[in-house]
């Protein structure tokens, strides 16, 4: 198993230099320019100040040029320095947020698992009845709802109306006076509405797929044998069925990955909370090409990550892959 991801990781070398070359050559195709963002708002800049700048940006250079001397640095895990005015370097600014993405889309991610499997289960056992019917309704409405219609929803029933929870920012203007314990629950608060919104379309999808495949698995021979062999309901449910049902959602769990980041674009801006995903939307706006680079970077990364994981997480659940891809 050691061999085999030490072979999957050394084959990610070749693959994200691709996804980076398309990445930067489209990214420059696009129209705009980082120095319309600074000079066309200045009608004293002229002509020669924005060459100046395009020079200080490295942008006067060809493309391929460009890019190499961007993924020279990349090697040295050097993303380069913002176009932005404070000019500070990507890679301080990246560390600067995605604690606060990370914890977002992990609570998230808890949350999903933790209802999807006996939700999930429960519906394919109970197929028919009202549990499964209820849930039916609930998931689909879940899962039609626009994201960002229930954020705003949710910020105007559960923030204005009620005033149970604030509606933007990570931490109140009082947080440094606050206690530990309070600090606490007031970034609970503030991270409450952004999380429970962000689960509940992984949740109505994983939940339908998992429904599905136990209906097709709870039917198999295998499982009338272990019944027949006077194992508990529970384990059979639990142990041999839900561990069959459990393969195609990994896959879908993997190609997941890459959504704790780009996935908390849409929270991060409704909810005014500085994340990477409001600092990767803010960077393509202004067309700030390091940070942007940046981004989508960490987003290949955690592509190639999340197809490995599922990898891994197939042959844990069935012996078979595991026989055939780490022999």
């Amino acid at each position: 198993m050691l061999k085999y991801t030490v072979k999957r990781l050394l084959m990610m070398i070749p693959a994200l230099i691709g996804i980076t070359l398309v990445s930067f050559v489209v990214m420059h195709l696009a129209p705009g320019d980082p120095t319309n963002y600074v000079t066309d708002m200045n009608p004293k800049a002229s002509q020669a100040a924005r060459e100046r700048l395009r020079e200080i940006y490295g942008l006067d250079k060809p493309i391929y040029v460009q890019y190499w001397n961007w993924f020279t640095s990349l090697a040295k895990l050097d993303l380069g320095r913002s176009f932005a005015p404070d000019r500070r370097p990507v890679k301080d600014k990246i560390l600067e947020r995605l604690p606060v993405t990370l914890s977002l889309n992990i609570f998230s991610m808890a949350i999903i698992l933790l209802i999807t499997m006996p939700l999930g289960l429960f519906a394919a056992v109970k197929a028919g009845g009202i549990f499964d019917k209820a849930s039916t309704v609930f998931v689909f409405i879940c899962f039609a709802a626009p994201s960002f219609w229930l954020a705003l929803m949710a910020m105007y029933f559960f923030g204005v109306k009620l005033g149970w929870l604030p509606i933007s920012g990570l931490t109140s203007l009082n947080y440094a006076q606050l206690s530990g314990w309070g600090k606490f629950t007031d970034l609970a608060r503030h991270l409450a509405m952004p999380i429970i919104i962000s689960s509940l379309g992984g949740l109505a999808g994983l939940s339908r797929y998992l429904r599905s495949n136990m209906l097709e698995i709870i039917r198999q021979d295998y499982l009338t044998t272990a019944r027949a062999k006077g194992l508990p309901e529970n384990v059979v449910l639990w142990k041999h069925a839900l561990r069959n049902a459990l393969i195609p959602v990994i896959t879908i769990l993997g190609l997941s990955v890459p959504g704790l980041v780009g996935g908390s674009v849409i929270m991060e801006s409704i909810y005014a909370i500085p994340g990477l995903g409001q600092l990767f939307y803010t960077a393509v706006m202004s067309r700030d090409y390091p940070v942007v680079m940046g981004g989508l970077v960490i987003g290949a990364v955690l592509t190639l990550i999340g197809n490995l994981l599922a990898d891994l997480g197939y042959a844990l659940v069935d012996p078979r892959v595991r026989d055939s891809a780490f022999r």
